[in-house]
């Protein structure tokens, strides 16, 4: 999943570039192209399962599919809440130096689970409150049809916007990448309990 998007992050030479304007042309479509493919990814990985499959555990201490799938539209909701807040703050590019990781390295190191992204405990301990799982990916799939369409258009300067986060500064773009790489690391958390000797044929 997303080989292809990292690979075109390199060959455009993308990959932690300093952008003192607007998105590139490049830049755009590197971030709605992962936006969208790791949209239809989850939606795939949830597609025609049962009350029963979506509920399975596969011990005490994980999480179900449909608990993925509700952490994810929760958090997914409040990761573009901090950027739309960052975004309404002065430009703070002195801050660029302290962005350690290029646009490829934070793809892989969320996609890989490697990131320990904590949020405020307010909104940390908030429980999902979805009355079903087409709900969750309702509303899933409206957010993300938003944040595709302001991907395409925006003249903001994400790139001389940044934010902190548990692992380390990133800029506004790469908050958005991102986002679209949690999706991917919760469809193979999901695609992982769906191949568990366990979970159940329907």
């Amino acid at each position: 999943m997303g080989r292809s998007l990292l690979g075109l992050l390199v060959i455009t030479g993308l990959a932690g570039t300093i952008n003192n304007n607007s998105l590139s042309k490049s830049e755009r479509k590197t971030a709605v192209s992962l936006l969208k493919e790791t949209r239809s990814d989850l939606s795939g990985s949830v597609k025609d399962l049962s009350n029963h499959q979506l509920n399975y555990r596969i011990s005490a201490d994980k999480q179900s599919i449909k608990e993925q799938l509700y952490h994810l539209t929760l958090t997914e909701k409040n990761l573009w809440a901090v950027l739309e807040n960052t975004m309404k703050k002065a430009a703070n590019p002195e801050k660029r130096t302290e962005v350690r990781m290029t646009d490829e390295q934070l793809i892989n190191f969320v996609e890989k689970g490697d990131a320990r992204i904590k949020l405020a405990a307010a909104i940390e301990n908030k429980k999902p409150a979805y009355r079903s799982v087409n709900e969750a990916l309702s509303i899933f799939k409206n957010r993300r049809a938003a944040h595709i369409k302001y991907m395409k258009s925006t003249t903001e300067d994400m790139r001389n916007h940044v934010v902190q986060m548990t692992f380390g500064w990133i800029d506004c773009y790469q908050l958005c990448l991102m986002i679209a790489a949690r999706s991917n690391r919760t469809a193979q958390q999901i695609n992982e309990i769906k191949t568990d000797t366990g979970f159940p044929e329907q």
